[in-house]
């Protein structure tokens, strides 16, 4: 890959207008890679409780598959932190991310070829998992490498850059699941085939991202290069720009950085390493109960590595990242319950909704529940981030605490409609698809308020050198999220039967939805509350 360095870190970040040129190729590549991974997110759970051909015969029960895409995820977000720390330390963020893809690719065609039985299945996963560990942080960490510190069009500049994740979310967790079921393109895809055309198609668009990349880094300049420079096979002390304000006041955008020559070795034995990784990451991913113990164990092994990373700081620095880990763990909240969506929300959609929007659309149901979040971020996201701007130029603009305490309450508000689908029966035990899509209209707001610019205050508030190991703390963050999304949806789906009536389902479910909705409510007053005192630790960051 080309490492053209003529255009400056400081010519990239000295950008007119509101957006940088180069966060559209970022945006690109970001929205293609994520019409993979929704894609095949979205088809997780329905797919194993009607598909999927257990080594024991039969398909998966609801409980069973709950649990096992809370497994899935976990271990896709978990791996996040571990592709932020080699990409950091080792690879850099761009060959991170070419990697990533090219294991997402072969993930993605191992399950083209023939997902039903168990053992490819979870190969192909295992791929994915690893993959999108090593694209994922470090894509968004190079969208805030693009802005100076103190830069007030950051924030615009991650929620423009959420909207295309949400683009891509839109076309596959649509596309694959309704080619899947065989409800699109149904005259010429044969319906033995559906599913393995839906597979193939998440791969394909992860190879569009990936050409992408290659012709548009170019723009990037230094951004995204591996820390070892293979020059004269030494160690030297080099100037670069920095740019997120972790420096000295006194020295504003410069900082000096170590880096060492001459350590390819080192790339080559992070590919050889994950790759032998694969047969330990599926059996991981097959047995959830070996989730258990990974997520037992990955979450106080990082605190304890970032509290060593802590001692090389400044006290002042350190609040920073003190700070950080408040809204990391209000974060893990807030997608244990947001991540309903690909679980018991998904057998909800399948079970207890009808196919008709505004009374005239037919829609699948499931379809729906993976799109209609995206729909409104992709109309919503760019409103709402010129709307802080213009807030920010008449100094109005809530403080990034006030905003996640917004977006709980948001979520809320969205599990509460859930919970009056009750009551819009369109037949037995059936609800009103509208009130559904009506529920992730107001969710979508909680979203907004919180996800793009939780990555953006992620780079705010860590210092340079950890950039890549906070963002992946970020996402592991959403591993957690997911595991215990898992573990809600399985209880939820073990409070009935699987023999329960249809309207006994929707009472079931409802019900949980309800509980959901008065914890995240608590969880918003709560971090409202305190947003004094994480201010403080914040500093001049905003």
């Amino acid at each position: 890959m080309s490492k053209t360095t003529a255009v400056t870190l400081e010519d990239i970040q000295n950008f007119e207008g509101k957006y940088p040129k180069q966060l559209w190729g970022l945006f690109f590549s970001e929205m293609w890679e994520r019409f993979c991974f929704y894609g095949m997110r979205g088809v997780l759970t329905y797919f194993m409780i009607t598909h999927l051909i257990l080594e024991v015969g039969g398909h998966m029960s609801e409980s069973q598959a709950n649990l096992q895409y809370g497994a899935t995820q976990a271990f896709v977000y978990a791996f996040t932190f571990i592709g932020g720390l080699f990409a950091d330390k080792i690879l850099g963020f761009r060959k991170s991310l070419f990697w990533g893809g090219f294991l997402m690719i072969i993930g993605s065609a191992i399950l083209a070829f023939d997902p039903f039985p168990e053992s490819n299945f979870f190969l192909g996963i295992s791929f994915t998992v690893i993959g999108t560990g090593f694209f994922k942080p470090n894509i968004s960490t190079m969208v805030g490498s693009l802005y100076k510190r103190g830069d007030a069009r950051r924030d615009a500049g991650f929620s423009l850059f959420y909207s295309g994740i949400n683009i891509g979310a839109l076309l596959g967790g649509y596309a694959c699941i309704a080619i899947g079921k065989g409800q699109l393109f149904t005259s010429f895809i044969p319906e033995q085939y559906t599913w393995n055309v839906a597979f193939g198609l998440a791969g394909l668009v992860m190879t569009i991202s990936l050409v992408t990349f290659i012709f548009t880094q170019k723009t990037l300049g230094p951004i995204g290069l591996s820390p070892f420079k293979s020059e004269d096979g030494n160690v030297k002390s080099v100037i670069e720009t920095d740019s997120f304000g972790t420096v000295k006041p006194e020295a504003p955008g410069k900082v000096v950085v170590t880096v060492n020559s001459g350590k390819s070795w080192y790339e080559y034995a992070v590919y050889a390493l994950t790759l032998a990784l694969i047969p330990v990451i599926m059996a991981m991913v097959a047995k959830t109960e070996y989730t258990d113990y990974f997520m037992y164990t990955i979450g106080p092994l990082t605190l304890v590595y970032l509290g060593y990373e802590m001692t090389k700081h400044t006290w002042e620095e350190s609040k920073k990242l003190i700070a950080a880990l408040i809204f990391i763990v209000f974060s893990i909240v807030f997608w244990a319950f947001f991540e309903q969506s690909g679980g018991s929300l998904s057998i909800f959609a399948a079970k207890n909704l009808d196919n008709i929007v505004a009374g005239a659309v037919t829609l699948d149901p499931n379809g729906v529940n993976n799109a209609a979040n995206s729909v409104f971020v992709i109309i919503f996201a760019p409103i709402v981030g010129l709307v802080w701007l213009a807030m920010a130029k008449k100094k109005i603009e809530p403080n990034t605490v006030i905003k996640f305490g917004l977006g709980f309450i948001f979520l809320a508000g969205g599990f509460y409609t859930f919970y009056t689908t009750r009551f819009f029966e369109v037949a037995s035990g059936i609800a009103s698809l509208d009130v559904f899509v009506v529920a992730y209209f107001i969710i979508t707001f909680g979203e907004l308020c919180l996800s793009p610019i939780g990555l953006s205050i992620m780079t705010k508030l860590s210092p340079q050198r950890l950039q890549g190991v906070m963002m992946g703390m970020w996402f592991l963050a959403s591993a957690y999220g997911q595991y215990v999304a898992g573990i809600l949806g399985a209880g939820l789906s073990t409070n009935g039967s699987e023999g329960d009536s249809l309207q006994q389902k929707l009472i079931t479910y409802t019900d949980g939805y309800y509980q959901l909705a008065i914890y995240a409510l608590i969880a918003g007053v709560v971090l409202i509350v305190i947003s004094p005192l994480v201010r403080k630790l914040m500093q001049e960051v905003k």
